[in-house]
């Protein structure tokens, strides 16, 4: 008798994941017009596990996101690894797992926290806090990679720099400085070198100013709004210090400055408090002619300050170089472009899922895993042209198997495809599978429907369609 397969060790959140955000943005006093329903709800991009603290990366026409995995029913800031996600579409977003966690430095205890990825040199740097084991105090490390998704490696072997602060970002000007900056409830930076793993002189303090940061009322200890989580980029000649304002709960503000290193003045809101989160930690980008800003809120099932999820809007600067004030909404950032079905795609290449969760494949990458009757998942804006003529996708089962059905419009939208998946013998021995599709024309959104007996049925590692005539 085959082995019980072990039972994921996180809760399965997608089950309720639609209804919850609806309602959980609806008490975030988001405007009706914005909030979500069953078939625009994009938001929050990761629904299989909690993610928090944004940091995208574009680099070579796509939008890597390097988060934070807040553990399943957390009671504090229980984080033990980072995640990377990326999309070129802004909807569909591939899970690449973790490449980073707290084992990959030897000096640290706890506390995979806030931190940013940058690429110089032909590498990718990221730089993250952690709880110095020898200290006690909190640290900033960095680690290197080939790729922009790992697998990341301590850099130097010890702490960057260590002063007890946190949520470090890293912002390279144009005259080729880089920048560290972090702090909570100071704010310091570095210059750090060629390198990117060393610094030249010492942390410097920026000064914590009312013009500079905002006021602050009813804590003396901390006069200015400025908490923690400080972004930091450019645009047009300006500098920006994007920032999570007051506590708690807070919200996102932003100053902007002449130069790198100040003097701020401080702008204003950027994201009201909302979200069912009592913090947030943005990102800005801009991609394919967009601007992006991403943030977190408690939008998940079981959700709430601890137990995090990553969101993204799309939003355009005022004329004068001003951000406008973004609120949350659960549609999300529209669709950039189409998802082609006749190439590859990754299983765990995801809109929206339901039930799903995902796992390192034994043929590299990561798959779907732990399907059971009824789970999903969504693709959006597949380009389907004149019609498609078969499925493909690459499956593993060490029971009865079960069914992966493909739909269009919805999880009970119409069968375009059925596909029989035997016993393979183990989750990861894998085979292929092929079934003929009927009505598949056009620009659909794509699901695809897991069905059969109880327990778990399936693994998923790939699908592709192939051209030809419909139906």
């Amino acid at each position: 008798m085959l082995p019980a397969r072990p039972v994921p060790t996180h809760a399965r959140l997608g089950r309720t994941v639609t209804w919850v955000v609806a309602l959980v943005l609806a008490f975030a006093v988001v405007p009706a017009a914005l909030q979500p329903t069953a078939a625009r709800a994009d938001n929050p991009i990761v629904q299989h596990i909690y993610t928090a603290d944004p940091a995208p990366l574009v680099h070579n026409g796509r939008v890597y996101l390097y988060t934070g995995h807040d553990e399943d029913g957390s009671t504090n800031f229980t984080m033990k690894e980072w995640r990377v996600w990326s999309s070129d579409d802004m909807v569909n977003w591939t899970d690449h797992g973790s490449p980073l966690n707290l084992a990959t430095f030897s000096w640290a205890s706890s506390n995979a926290w806030a931190g940013q990825t940058t690429y110089r040199n032909g590498k990718f740097y990221w730089y993250v806090p952690v709880t110095n084991r020898a200290t006690g105090r909190m640290a900033i490390g960095v680690a290197v990679a080939d790729s922009p998704t790992g697998p990341f490696h301590d850099a130097i072997g010890h702490p960057l720099v260590e002063n007890g602060e946190i949520d470090p970002t890293v912002f390279v000007d144009d005259d080729g400085q880089a920048y560290l900056y972090w702090g909570n409830p100071n704010l310091w930076y570095v210059k750090l070198n060629a390198d990117m793993t060393s610094y030249s002189g010492g942390p410097t303090k920026i000064p914590l100013t009312t013009a500079g940061f905002g006021t602050r009322t009813g804590d003396p200890n901390r006069p200015t709004l400025f908490e923690e989580a400080p972004w930091v980029y450019k645009r047009g000649g300006l500098y920006y210090m994007v920032f999570a304002a007051k506590c708690c709960s807070e919200f996102i503000a932003y100053s902007t400055a002449p130069g790198p290193t100040g003097p701020w003045t401080y702008r204003g809101t950027v994201m009201p408090t909302q979200g069912s989160s009592f913090t947030n930690h943005p990102g800005v980008i801009d991609f394919k002619g967009n601007s992006y800003f991403f943030y977190h809120n408690g939008a998940l099932p079981g959700g709430g300050g601890y137990t995090r999820s990553v969101a993204v809007e799309k939003f355009s600067y005022n004329a004068d170089g001003t951000i406008p004030t973004i609120t949350m909404t659960g549609t999300g950032a529209p669709q950039v472009g189409t998802l082609n079905p006749y190439v590859r795609q990754e299983a765990e290449t995801i809109a929206w899922g339901s039930g799903i969760e995902t796992e390192p494949s034994s043929e590299g990458g990561m798959n779907l895993g732990w399907l059971e009757n009824g789970d999903y998942i969504k693709v959006k804006g597949v380009a389907f042209g004149t019609g498609a003529s078969s499925f493909t996708t690459r499956v593993a089962s060490a029971t009865g198997g079960g069914t992966v059905e493909v739909r269009l419009g919805g999880p009970n939208g119409t069968v375009a495809a059925r596909c029989t998946v035997p016993n393979t013998g183990g989750w990861q021995t894998w085979t292929t599978v092929s079934c003929p599709v009927s009505g598949a024309t056009g620009t659909q959104d794509l699901y695809l429907r897991f069905t059969g007996g109880s327990g778990y049925l399936v693994n998923v590692n790939w699908w592709q369609f192939t051209p030809g005539a419909s139906d």
